[in-house]
């Protein structure tokens, strides 16, 4: 369960809520992306994970928050139908493509992102 005064008093939290999202979204740099990378298990980001965080940032940046995670997720599919779609990028960010690479992109995590009937490509 959620300590919110843990999560207030903790200075290496400064930074991210306690879910991991990013508060400001000028403080993100390559460097804190590759360091919840390896938190999370993913390792050295390879550069087919950088296309996704870094087509993930445009989108924000021209879209702001009002796309639905849905909505990103069929973008970033089309995007990469030829390295495999879906599935592929699954293999790419094992916790979901826009949740995960939301994330590891210091953005906020889109409207059901992580809704369980959401469905999955596996």
């Amino acid at each position: 369960m959620l300590d919110i005064n843990k999560s207030i008093n903790d200075p290496k939290l400064a930074i991210q809520d306690p879910e991991g999202h990013m508060y400001e979204l000028p403080r993100w740099n390559p460097e804190i992306a590759q360091d919840l990378a390896h938190k999370e298990g993913l390792g050295e980001l390879s550069a087919m994970q950088w296309r996704v965080i870094n087509s993930l940032r445009t989108t924000y940046r021209k879209e702001g928050s009002t796309q639905s995670a849905h909505k990103i997720l069929r973008s970033l599919v089309k995007d990469f139908a030829t390295e495999g779609g879906g599935r592929y990028l699954y293999q790419l960010f094992p916790l979901g493509p826009v949740s995960q690479g939301s994330r590891l992109a210091g953005l906020p995590t889109p409207a059901y992102s992580g809704d369980p009937s959401f469905g999955s490509f596996s």
